[in-house]
C-alpha cells in the first residue's frame, strides 16, 4: 500500500504520537536479516523489538510481539495464491450471487442513513462501498481469525517482501498504541488484512476513520466505521463525487487503488451496478 499518514492523534499522548510518527518517517526497522525458514526468526524478533521500542512504542503495546512463533501455514498460503489467475467472468460468478445481491439491498436498506452521510462527506455512493463490504467479508462474516501479528512477523522476517511487511508490522503496533483495537482483537486474514472490508496495517492508519463517535476506528465491530474508511480510502486514491466507476472512468482508478488486479476491481463495478438497479 502507500505511506502512512497518521489521521489523527486519537488517545494516544501527542508527543507519544509524534514520537512515533517521526521515527516511523525514517522508514521500517531493519532488525538481524531476514529468513527464509524458521531457524533464525527467535533473533530476528528480538532485534526487531528493540528497534520498535527506540521508535517509541510503549511497553504495553510491545507485548503484541510476546511469544510469537513462526508461521509455516502463512508462509505456504503467501506462496499459493492463484484465485487471481482466473478470466474475470470466472472470478466474478463465484462472488456475485443472487444471495448475495440480496443481502447487500438490504445491508443498504439497513444503512442508509449512514451509506447518505457517507456520501455526502466522501463522496462514494453506498452501492459502491457495499459491494466491497460484500466481496471482502461477506458483509463481516468471514473477517479472518488469524492472529494478525504473528502473521505479519513472519512475513516481515520472510525474506520475499520483508520491507513491505515490516512496515505493515509497525502500522499494527500503531493501531494497539492508538486504542483503536486491542492486540486480542487483532484477527484476520493471513496477509494481516483486518476488518470487515480487509485492511492492511497501513491503510487502517491512513484511512480508517471513527465515524460512530465512539472515540475508536474500529474496523473489526463497527459497522459505520467500516463502511466510512472504506469511502475514505477510495477518496484517498483519488474518487470524484458524481463520477461513474465503469472500466474507462476516472473512479475506475480509485477501484484499482483498492485492489491492483483487474478481474477484482471490475468485479467490485459490476457488483455495485446490481445494487444500484
Amino acid at each position: 500500500m502507500m505511506p502512512k499518514l497518521l489521521i489523527s492523534m486519537r488517545r494516544a499522548g501527542l508527543a507519544a504520537a509524534l514520537l512515533v510518527t517521526t521515527a516511523l518517517a525514517a522508514g521500517p526497522a531493519s532488525a538481524a536479516g531476514c529468513g527464509n525458514d524458521a531457524s533464525g526468526f527467535d533473533a530476528w524478533l528480538r532485534g526487531f523489538r528493540q528497534q520498535a521500542a527506540a521508535k517509541g512504542f510503549s511497553p504495553r503495546t510491545l507485548q503484541a510481539l510476546d511469544g510469537l512463533t513462526y508461521s509455516t501455514q502463512v508462509i505456504r498460503l503467501d506462496r499459493n495464491q492463484k484465485h487471481f489467475k482466473q478470466s474475470f467472468e470466472q472470478f466474478s460468478s463465484s462472488r456475485i450471487s443472487k444471495g448475495r445481491i440480496a443481502k447487500g439491498r438490504q445491508m443498504m436498506q439497513k444503512y442508509a442513513s449512514t451509506l447518505s452521510r457517507i456520501e455526502q462527506r466522501y463522496g462514494v455512493p453506498g452501492e459502491v462501498v457495499v459491494a466491497i463490504w460484500g466481496l471482502e467479508t461477506d458483509y463481516g462474516v468471514n473477517q479472518g481469525k488469524m492472529p494478525v501479528f504473528r502473521s505479519l512477523a513472519t512475513l516481515a522476517y520472510d525474506c520475499r517482501r520483508s520491507d513491505f511487511f515490516t512496515t505493515q508490522l509497525l502500522d499494527a503496533l500503531q493501531i494497539v498504541q492508538h486504542g483503536d483495537l486491542s492486540i486480542d482483537a487483532m484477527r484476520g486474514a493471513w496477509a494481516g488484512e483486518l476488518g470487515q472490508t480487509q485492511f492492511l496495517a497501513s491503510s487502517y492508519v491512513r484511512f480508517a476513520v471513527d465515524f460512530d463517535g465512539n472515540g475508536r476506528a474500529d474496523l473489526i465491530h463497527s459497522a459505520p466505521d467500516v463502511l466510512a474508511s472504506t469511502a475514505n480510502y477510495l477518496r484517498g486514491y483519488g474518487w470524484r463525487a458524481g463520477g461513474g466507476w465503469q472500466p474507462g472512468s476516472a473512479n475506475y482508478q480509485a477501484l484499482l487503488g483498492w485492489n491492483k488486479a483487474e478481474v477484482y476491481a471490475r468485479t467490485i463495478a459490476l457488483f455495485a451496478s446490481k445494487l444500484s438497479n
